[in-house]
Parts: structure tokens; sequence; C-alpha cells
């Protein structure tokens, strides 16, 4: 038998320190982390992910904005997008290891490649978007800059879409 998923406070418990807040609203907080395919679920988490991918969005491009005060629109909306991707926001759910924590079917959970990076992807977005309406813009903030500020300074040179580069070859 596996591990059983934390919920309630000891949910709240387990993200206090990953999060850097202590969740009061223990029910937004599982529906944060609720994928639609989990079983007898009255809420999921879609609607905090589409808030919270805009919430993200916002406060990476304040924090590129100011990290590079000489770049171009061009090249900020290129780190933005490299920075606000699914695959960057799976990484950091990795980091969280929500996988762990978050409540899918099991065969949802057990996915590989994309769509199991998207599960997660999508996780982490309704968690900012839970850390935002519960602790405000300065909330989401501290926890959006503790995981990707440091992954928008390891990107050296500015990174380019698939699409760029094959035209970029093909000319």
């Amino acid at each position: 038998m596996g591990l059983k998923r934390p919920t309630g406070e000891a949910l709240a418990e387990a993200l206090r320190e990953r999060t850097g807040h202590a969740f009061v609203n223990l029910r937004l907080l599982e529906t944060a982390l609720t994928h639609s395919s989990a079983v007898r679920a009255a809420t999921n988490n879609e609607r905090l992910e589409f808030l919270g991918d805009r919430v993200l969005a916002l406060v990476i491009s304040e924090m590129l904005f100011k990290a590079f005060p000489d770049a171009p629109e061009g090249e900020l909306a290129v780190r933005l997008s490299a920075l606000v991707s699914g695959d960057t926001c799976a990484e950091v759910a990795r980091e969280l290891d929500l996988d762990t924590v978050m409540r899918a079917d099991a065969g949802v959970k057990s996915q590989q490649g994309r769509k199991s990076r998207n599960v997660l992807a999508d996780a982490v977005e309704a968690l900012i978007a839970a850390l935002y309406m519960e602790g405000g813009l300065e909330t989401a903030r501290r926890f959006i800059l503790r995981y990707w500020e440091p992954r928008s300074l390891a990107v050296a040179q500015v990174p380019r879409d698939p699409k760029t580069q094959l035209q970029e070859w093909l000319q």
C-alpha cells in the first residue's frame, strides 16, 4: 500500500517550509493541489491554475524588467517565455515534491512525459494562485522569486524557442 497523501493541517505543515507561507485556508490549499481527475473531488485546481499563471507572468516580468535594464523587449519576452514554460513550472513542482502531496487519479499521477509535466506545471501554478489569494501579491512574489530568480540568473544567453532556431538554421 502506498503512502497516504497528507490533508488539512498535515498538508499545510508539509508545504509551510517549501512555500514560506503558513496556510490558514486549508480548503484553498487542498483545492490548489487537486487535479480534475481526482476521484470524489468536489473541486479542482483548474480555475486556480488560470489565476496562478497570470500572477507568475506578472512577477517574472517585473523581475526581468529590473534584472536586465538594458535588454530590449524581444529579449525580455523570450526570457519570460522560458521561465513561465510548462517545463520550468514542472521542474519547480518536482523540486517542491508536489507529486507526493497532490491529489489525482493514480493513472494520471503515473503518466510519463508531457502529460506528467502538464499536471505538475498546473499544480505549481494553482499553488501560486492559492498563495496570492491568501497572502496577497507579496506572498506570491516571495515564493516565485525564491524558485524562479536563480533560474533566471542561470540563463547565460537568451533562450530561443525551437521555431526560431529552425528558421535561423534554414536561412
